[in-house]
């Protein structure tokens, strides 16, 4: 262990003005707390706090972080108070004391939901002071380093999972390469020991054979550049196992087909020296097309700075050299840690500062639970970044992947929510369109635009995602109410009372309930019977059957229909909603058509000869007889017919075809060959169209048309 005076040395030397006084009443007071207690190696518990503070000096943290490290521990696991450390060390302290503290009391839960609450509060926490991530990341990185002293492999395997998946991302997107660098390898040496251990055993042997040749090359590039007028320092450095064993699986190549596992650094004074250097490199050696990367000019979303160039270099070996000054390399081995406030006056480094801590907090509020946020969290962290403009000329670096969907949300939700289309380099390209690095993106927005649920497929970032499904749970749930309440209603009516949502209020508590639009919504999910809940409220009640004649009708608006029934609000609703149009039959207006009320779904129009509703007939209370609204005057909303079209493989069929549909006012929304021949072509058409006469109208069109064999309604 680390002695007192030690301790006070390490932050001393790179910071002058530490307040000594304090750090020596830490060590002392942190000592005493934790008293004879130890740990699962046996040593004494204080090892671990002072192993925390000594990696926080590592990191050359100010004198507050080194104070939390040194009694993260004492107000969860000893008799000390949060009012004790704030009296002695101050309220500064005490903050970030506590904010480690309710972190490490939820990690003590292993379940689910427990851990994504807990990462849940680490981003609460980190926004208002990112010190509270550091001091949270030299502990995890310590107790990994001690993992091996736990007995149950399932708890290593655990820890080590949630520090792969969590925490060295975290470090990642803070820019501390070097910690990241650690904790993935100590995680991975217990995720896949086999893999470690082989990667492990093949890099001493190339490093018994070949320290010679490293250091050859070493020569060699630093000889080159000195004799060309570059100033600088030239090292080698080999990869880690767990980036060495990454590169194989993405790549799918064996290890000896690696060329890069060692990567050399050079380290110039200024950043016209890391261009001049760059230079030299080029004209002296054959540059690998595609290697180089220039992020000097366009930095990281974490600060990281750097050119990255392939070459064939000394000894005709394929290398990777990375040019950076030394002030680049600082912050990029330490990330936040290099810009600490002692280096900067009295600034303060605040979270909200990162955007990517911003987008974390976006996600955080647009979530539904823990499980989802942490879920949105490790896709935006994980995934390897493109760099895109904005017309004006901002960077907005987006996950691999990306579309302009994904590129509007990052620029802010409400963008994001009133996207129509997206201009790429001034071209108007598809939304789902991928971008690639260097694309200047143009977001064309309308008022009248909300998010698709369809969005959902193709977006990658968690932003985006967590956004288009808030807005599809909020429609969700207002159709599930306005469903609810026609069907409640109707359910009334049949037994003779009059409904209100007042008469709801007794029975809440039975189904759980926070109010009577929650159990409304329940009923319009088809997660309650109407029925059953008018029982409820009206004890003893008997519905009489519904007389057959009596129909629904289908309408926009839930409002009282001449007849004395209810219209129920389906008209024009995103499919996959409360109420929706089954798939196998493609109902349109002018179809009989009945509704079957599905859990979780709502309910599901299909036409009444629809061949679906065969597994539907032991379950007749599921059924709801429904009609279209007869007056359909001044209706301008389309729905979709399929047609099953067989066309003669001849030149023009197909041009023939839709031409006719465009002709007739119909819209071609999806097209798909499914059987051909030599001689004819099998097509399914779904078009959008008003109502059954409109789409007869096509089929009579088609059937007159040359070249086309057949068409028929498809009922599948």
């Amino acid at each position: 262990m680390i002695r007192q005076f030690e301790l006070v040395e390490r932050v001393k030397a790179y910071d002058p003005g530490a307040d000594e006084d304090t750090l020596n009443r830490a060590y002392v007071f942190s000592m005493k707390a934790h008293g004879s207690q130890s740990r699962a190696s046996g040593d004494p518990y204080f090892s671990h706090p002072l192993g925390v503070a000594e990696i926080l000096t590592r990191l050359k943290l100010d004198t507050a972080s080194i104070v939390t490290g040194l009694l993260h521990d004492t107000v969860e696991d000893t008799e000390a108070t949060l009012e004790e450390i704030e009296e002695l060390f101050g309220a500064e302290i005490g903050r970030l004391v506590d904010g480690v503290t309710k972190l490490s009391r939820l990690e003590l839960q292993s379940d689910n939901t427990k851990h994504a609450e807990n990462f849940r509060k680490l981003v609460l926490a980190m926004s208002n002071d990112i010190r509270v991530l550091l001091v949270k990341l030299a502990d995890r990185l310590h107790n990994m380093q001690t993992l091996h002293f736990i007995k149950q492999p399932e708890k290593r395997r655990r820890i080590a999972v949630e520090t792969m998946e969590i925490y060295a991302p975290l470090a990642e997107r803070m820019g501390m390469h070097q910690l990241k660098d650690e904790l993935e390898n100590l995680a991975f040496a217990e995720v896949n020991p086999d893999a470690y251990q082989s990667i492990t055993q093949r890099l001493q042997f190339l490093r018994e054979q070949g320290t010679d040749l490293s250091n050859k090359v070493v020569a060699e590039l630093e000889k080159v550049l000195k004799e060309q007028g570059v100033a600088c320092t030239v090292s080698g450095r080999e990869k880690t196992p767990y980036s060495i064993w990454r590169k194989m699986q993405k790549k799918q190549v064996e290890f000896e087909q690696l060329s890069d596992i060692m990567a050399f650094r050079v380290m110039v004074e200024d950043v016209p020296t890391c261009y001049q250097a760059l230079g030299v490199l080029h004209s002296s050696y054959s540059m690998i097309p595609g290697r180089f990367k220039d992020f000097i000019s366009t930095p990281k979303p974490n600060d990281y700075q750097s050119l990255h160039t392939g070459i064939i270099g000394p000894h005709r070996l394929r290398i990777e050299v990375q040019i950076r000054t030394r002030q680049m390399h600082e912050v990029a081995e330490m990330g936040v840690a290099a810009h600490w406030a002692y280096k900067q006056g009295t600034e303060k480094i605040d979270g909200r500062q990162y955007r990517w801590l911003r987008e974390l907090l976006d996600i955080l509020e647009h979530a539904s639970g823990p499980e989802e946020f942490l879920e949105h969290t490790k896709l935006e962290m994980f995934q390897d970044q493109v760099f895109c403009f904005s017309p004006k000329g901002d960077l907005i670096a987006l996950p691999r992947g990306a579309c302009p969907v994904d590129f509007a949300y990052a620029v802010h939700s409400e963008i994001g929510d009133r996207c129509v289309g997206a201009k790429i380099n001034g071209r108007i390209v598809p939304l789902r369109t991928v971008l690639t690095n260097g694309d200047q993106v143009e977001i064309v927005t309308s008022r009248a635009q909300t998010p698709s649920p369809t969005w959902e497929r193709f977006v990658v970032t968690g932003k985006a995602r967590a956004c288009i499904r808030r807005f599809i749970r909020t429609q969700q749930r207002n159709q599930y109410v306005e469903l609810g309440r026609a069907l409640l209603s109707k359910e009334f009516q049949h037994g003779g009372y009059e409904y209100s949502d007042k008469a709801l209020d007794g029975v809440l508590k039975k189904y759980k309930a926070e109010d009577a639009d929650d159990l409304v919504a329940q009923v319009g999910e088809g997660l309650v019977a109407a029925r059953e809940v008018m029982v409820a409220v009206f004890p003893g009640s008997r519905t009489p059957a519904a007389p057959a004649e009596k129909v629904i009708p289908i309408g926009r608006k839930s409002q009282k229909s001449k007849g004395g029934a209810f219209a129920l609000p389906i008209r024009g609703l995103i499919p996959g909603m409360a109420v929706h149009f089954a798939g196998c039959c493609h109902p349109l207006p002018g179809d009989r058509i009945v509704g079957i009320v599905t859990t979780g779904k709502g309910v599901t129009i299909h036409t009444i000869d629809c061949e679906t509703l065969e597994g539907f007939a032991d379950t007749p209370e599921r059924w709801i007889d429904v009609s279209w609204e007869k007056d359909n005057d001044g209706d301008d909303s389309f729905h979709t017919g399929r047609l099953n079209v067989v066309i003669a493989n001849q030149l023009g069929s197909l041009g023939s075809l839709t031409t006719v549909i465009g002709k007739n006012n119909g819209n071609i929304m999806n097209l798909k060959i499914v059987n051909r021949s030599t001689d004819f072509f099998e097509i399914l058409i779904d078009v959008e169209v008003k109502d059954v006469k409109h789409l007869t109208n096509i089929i009579a069109a088609l059937r007159a048309t040359p070249n086309i064999n057949s068409v028929e309604r498809a009922r599948g």
